[in-house]
């Protein structure tokens, strides 16, 4: 039986790379993410759901598909700006336009969409599903490898 190299993989969901970089994951999961918004548009733009709806509807099903294996991601600036640009984009079609009070309208600020959603963003949720992940980590017992890996003594043991 013969072993390849590859430059990437899928493993469990999550694209694995051999120089540790995330951006191939990043813009899978965002292509991903835009699958049930668009598959759900018509509800986005629907005038029959609330906001708060669509916004839920946003929280449910868009938000853990693009964020699926969050707690391991290092986040650089170039990711985030990709991951808040796509967010934005749900938020500006869930929110509309604003009329302005000469009768015009334009698109609503970076600004007013993050006081809208109350500063819960997609950055802000990663960083709250982190550390989640690291208080169930560090309850963990002492004899578990992840938690041995996360303390630095990833050394191996038979018993």
């Amino acid at each position: 039986m013969a072993l390849c190299q590859v430059k990437s993989l899928k493993y469990l969901g999550s694209i694995v790379n051999g120089n540790n970089s995330i951006e191939e994951e990043i813009n899978g999961r965002i292509s991903l993410g835009n699958k049930p918004f668009y598959a759900n548009q018509d509800l986005f733009k629907s005038k029959l759901l609330s906001k708060k709806s669509k916004l839920r509807m946003y929280q449910t099903l868009v938000r853990p598909i693009v964020t699926y294996p969050c707690e391991t991601w290092v986040l650089k600036e170039n990711i985030k700006s990709k991951l808040r640009v796509f967010e934005r984009k749900v938020l500006r079609r869930i929110h509309g336009p604003t009329k302005e009070s000469d009768g015009t309208w334009r698109i609503k600020s970076n600004y007013e969409l993050n006081r809208l959603i109350g500063n819960k963003n997609v950055i802000n949720y990663i960083k709250t599903q982190r550390l989640a992940w690291f208080g169930h980590v560090h309850r963990m017992p002492d004899n578990r490898i992840v938690k041995k890996y996360m303390s630095g003594h990833p050394r191996y043991q038979d018993h």
